[in-house]
């Protein structure tokens, strides 16, 4: 049965969403390729904060987390603690000095850009195998994300076929990232951001109200031994070990994430990055830790009355159920519009960083080495348009022959970016001695190890035989580990870098006090 009073909300937030990429694609002065990729790198601290955040936390945070949680106990919250620890270690030592580095590195607006400047480095094969990457891991993660909004539509209005609404989301994400680009991307993310925050904050809440008031669960609590154990097993074995460490490793994928990054890069000023490290963190935890409690509450509330293999629309439910009746359904489907969001808010920002990566990193470094900021905003968009053909088609393939779960795909781009990106992110950072060949290389292997451990040891995480035997641990892990290691090793087998670059590094290593005396300046004139 459609309520109306949900798609009304719907609707509302669809307006809303658009009305900014509007708004934006007017506002835009300069509609250069630094304006649109990176809105000119003038983002506030509290925008860049929670766009960072929303970019990041997708459909996942309110459906897949709260429905491993429901499922399967307290044992996999260590997603939540390693995804936290990641993004408080990425704010404080990644965020301030990336983007110094960036802006003394050629004023980079991409990853791959960046990592090519801090090398000096004309040859474009590290950009290029970047950008392919990029491609690769960003129609995954987007296709997670239409997934999401296909079932979720397809709930509210089962006339509207699953397809159908993947279609339909994917339109809508696109045509806002065309019209705006990062400026509307960060603006949406930042909304989402509140809309996400506020529904997980109210759900849980108010369910527990109910709980504690006296009316008893919808269906009969069944709860297994080790429900509320943090060892999975119940016991310090393997399994458990494994499960701490694959939620732990989680936090990796910070290091490595570029439209993450790319939020880091486009702060306003020093003092709005101190202002991006407190929201940003604080954010995230209570994102992570209402999102962990509306799985524990929805399994004493909803009981077996949902089966598990509709665990991923535990939050739904809970909203439907409480805020299914009358007037009450418009605050419902505002609440079920942060799912909505929480999808949008990364399909959006993937299609962005990606499109980048090969306007800047392929087009222009070898077919049009000349091209205008016209012509690179232009080619930009034609790129954001076939990615989405592309992401939708994989998300279609996914429906029709059940390929993987929205967790599953996350899962899958996730490892795939931390384990190629954030070994050699840290290093570029931190370590004068890596070179052109080591970063090439961590990036390669730690891409290589993490697809080839998913297959190998960890296909039963997506539904089907590992072709070897199953670990239980996170591809990230071992792709992390070997990107690493390869890229140290490389490097060090091989001539260290130029005076150039090894002064470059020395400048950004002290150049906070010079970054704040420039600003302060800026801001004075």
């Amino acid at each position: 049965m459609v309520n109306y009073y949900e798609i009304a909300a719907f609707i509302a937030y669809f307006i809303l969403v658009i009305g900014i990429g509007i708004y934006f694609f007017f506002k835009s002065k300069s509609k250069s390729e630094k304006d649109y990729f990176l809105g000119g790198r003038n983002m506030n601290g509290l925008v860049s904060a929670l766009s960072a955040g929303a970019s990041d936390m997708s459909a996942w945070v309110l459906m897949g987390l709260p429905g491993a949680i429901f499922a399967y106990g307290l044992g996999q919250v260590w997603i939540s603690i390693g995804l936290l620890i990641g993004t408080v270690l990425a704010w404080i030592l990644i965020a301030p000095k990336l983007r110094r580095y960036a802006i003394k590195a050629g004023d980079a607006i991409t990853i791959p850009e960046f990592l090519s400047n801090r090398f000096n480095s004309k040859n474009p094969a590290l950009r290029i195998t970047c950008a392919v990457i990029f491609v690769i891991g960003y129609c995954l993660y987007a296709a997670s994300s239409i997934v999401a909004c296909g079932k979720l539509f397809n709930m509210l209005v089962p006339s509207v076929s699953q397809p159908l609404a993947m279609g339909i989301s994917a339109v809508i994400i696109l045509i806002y990232t065309l019209l705006g680009g990062f400026n509307a991307v960060c603006w949406t993310d930042f909304f989402q951001g509140l809309l996400m925050l506020a529904a997980l904050m109210i759900v849980p809440i108010v369910t527990l109200f109910l709980l504690k008031g006296g009316e008893g669960a919808i269906g009969t609590v069944v709860t297994s031994e080790n429900y509320y154990n943090l060892l999975s097993s119940g016991k310090f074995d393997w399994a458990s070990v494994a499960t701490i460490l694959t939620g732990l490793g989680w936090g990796l994928g910070y290091f490595g994430m570029p439209h993450i990054l790319v939020r880091y890069m486009a702060i306003r000023s020093e003092k709005e990055m101190k202002k991006s490290q407190i929201l940003g963190s604080c954010w995230t935890f209570l994102i992570l830790a209402m999102a962990t409690v509306v799985g524990l509450v929805a399994h004493e509330y909803l009981g077996d009355s949902l089966p598990e293999a509709s665990r991923e629309l535990v939050f739904v439910t809970l909203v439907r159920k409480i805020f299914g009746y009358g007037a009450l359904a418009l605050l419902g489907g505002i609440l079920i519009s942060a799912i909505v969001a929480a999808s949008m808010s990364t399909a959006d920002s993937q299609l962005l960083s990606s499109s980048s990566a090969f306007a800047s990193d392929i087009y222009k470094t070898t077919i049009n080495k000349n091209a205008s900021d016209r012509r690179m905003l232009n080619v930009g968009r034609i790129a954001v348009l076939i990615i989405t053909i592309i992401a939708t088609g994989l998300a279609l393939l996914t429906y029709y022959f059940n390929l993987s779960d929205i967790m599953g795909l996350v899962s899958a781009a996730w490892s795939i970016f931390g384990a190629a990106f954030g070994p050699v992110i840290i290093l570029s950072l931190f370590w004068k001695r890596l070179n052109y060949k080591g970063a090439c290389t961590g990036i390669i292997v730690g891409f290589i190890v993490s697809v080839l451990w998913m297959i190998l040891f960890n296909l039963g995480y997506y539904g089907y035989k590992a072709i070897i035997f199953e670990t239980g641990l996170y591809e990230i892990i071992p792709g992390f580990i070997a990107g690493l290691v390869s890229a140290i090793a490389v490097s060090l087998a091989t001539k260290k870098p130029s005076e150039e670059v090894e002064l470059l590094f020395e400048k950004v290593k002290y150049s906070k006090a010079e970054f704040i005396a420039e600003e302060t300046r800026y801001i004075k004139k």
